[in-house]
């Protein structure tokens, strides 16, 4: 459910572009050197974004480094880490848990049963960490697998669920920003979860499984319908954005929430049309 948070490289300057990927190859390497190359695995674009937001609007101290890595054993890379670093990695590693657990629990799969496995006691020591974000984490995902069992085709609910989760997840600190984090966090969770819907729903109702936009898939209006709801929910997140003094990386950060965010829609549009076409 994840992915979707990304720059916009056409749009992006060089300076930013690096700038970018050295946070993403920051977090990289702090997921491998706290949990070895199965929590490198977990790695994600959205983590990434998270690191960015949270260094500019704390203005954290960031070391600059550089690295090889398994990926670019030829040519050294720069890498930027932090506190957030940290945090974020450790987030990654719970969401990671959840997502393997419930792939166990549901799919039977090994993948999964491994997976929980070998995080499980990183997962606890996470957890006495960051008790507010994990246990949040926890219920909203329960929810939502609660109106998954009961095919809940009310995308609003629905969404809440992850909303919720991502909101928390946002609140690194509980101080004069967490209102403003909060808010971002929860519409860019909902906008997250009905996007990776939409991106899902053809295969999903081949496939049988659940899907809450299954119920207005066949209207004539689902795509618009589609689309209003999506810019909502980032009008609502770049509100909230712009009332946060994020200097440090703005472009980077606007890149991402203006454009990069529509970078999968855009695609599966394209795609869509292409196959009328046909």
């Amino acid at each position: 459910m994840f992915g979707y948070v990304n720059i916009y490289k056409p749009e992006l300057k060089m300076k930013d572009f690096y700038k970018y990927r050295a946070y993403y190859c920051g977090l990289c390497k702090t997921l491998k050197d706290k949990y070895g190359s199965f929590g490198q695995m977990t790695l994600t674009y959205d983590m990434t974004f998270l690191i960015i937001l949270l260094t500019s609007l704390y203005e954290s101290d960031t070391e600059h480094g550089i690295h090889r890595c398994i990926v670019h054993p030829v040519k050294k890379h720069d890498t930027l880490c932090n506190e957030i670093t940290n945090y974020a990695a450790d987030m990654n590693i719970v969401l990671s848990y959840y997502h393997l657990l419930d792939d166990w629990q549901d799919d039977k799969s090994i993948a999964g049963f491994t997976g929980t496995k070998l995080l499980k006691k990183k997962f606890k020591k996470i957890c006495d960490k960051y008790p507010r974000q994990c246990q949040t984490i926890g219920s909203s995902l329960n929810r939502l697998k609660e109106c998954e069992k009961n095919n809940d085709q009310n995308i609003d609910l629905v969404s809440r669920c992850f909303g919720e989760l991502m909101s928390e997840l946002f609140v690194y600190k509980e101080d004069v920003w967490e209102s403003a984090l909060r808010k971002f966090g929860f519409f860019l969770g909902k906008y997250i979860y009905i996007i990776d819907a939409y991106e899902d729903l053809e295969e999903d109702i081949k496939k049988g499984r659940y899907n809450p936009l299954t119920s207005i898939s066949q209207k004539d209006y689902y795509e618009t319908e589609c689309k209003n709801i999506l810019n909502l929910m980032l009008a609502e997140c770049t509100g909230e954005f712009e009332k946060l003094p994020c200097l440090l990386d703005a472009d980077i950060l606007r890149n991402i929430l203006y454009e990069g965010v529509w970078t999968k829609f855009d695609s599966l549009q394209k795609k869509k049309l292409e196959n009328i076409q046909k």
